[in-house]
């Protein structure tokens, strides 16, 4: 792998300081918005944030494959809010 070293010189944008990346090593190394940052005994490691969420469609397919027992969440429906004495019609 080749060496990338550069000169650098840090900016001030508010009260944070900076530092502009070259557009090749974004690509190169597939950052986008988001990194993270890492201090290591040699010094500051950027690295790509890998986003391990999956889509709502997987999301929901691994839910119902686990088979959990949810049946603890209905006492939350019957918290006393079902009768609304400001909005409820009077009979």
């Amino acid at each position: 792998m080749e060496t990338f070293i550069r000169d650098t010189r840090l900016i001030t944008i508010g009260d944070s300081k900076c530092i502009k990346l070259p557009n090749s090593l974004l690509q190169k190394y597939g950052f986008s918005n988001w990194l993270l940052l890492e201090e290591t005994q040699q010094g500051i490691l950027l690295r790509k944030k890998v986003d391990n969420k999956l889509p709502y469609e997987d999301t929901y397919k691994a839910m119902a494959q686990a088979q959990e027992d949810w049946s603890d969440f209905d006492q939350t429906l019957r918290d006393g809010l079902e009768k609304d004495e400001f909005n409820a019609p009077s009979i």
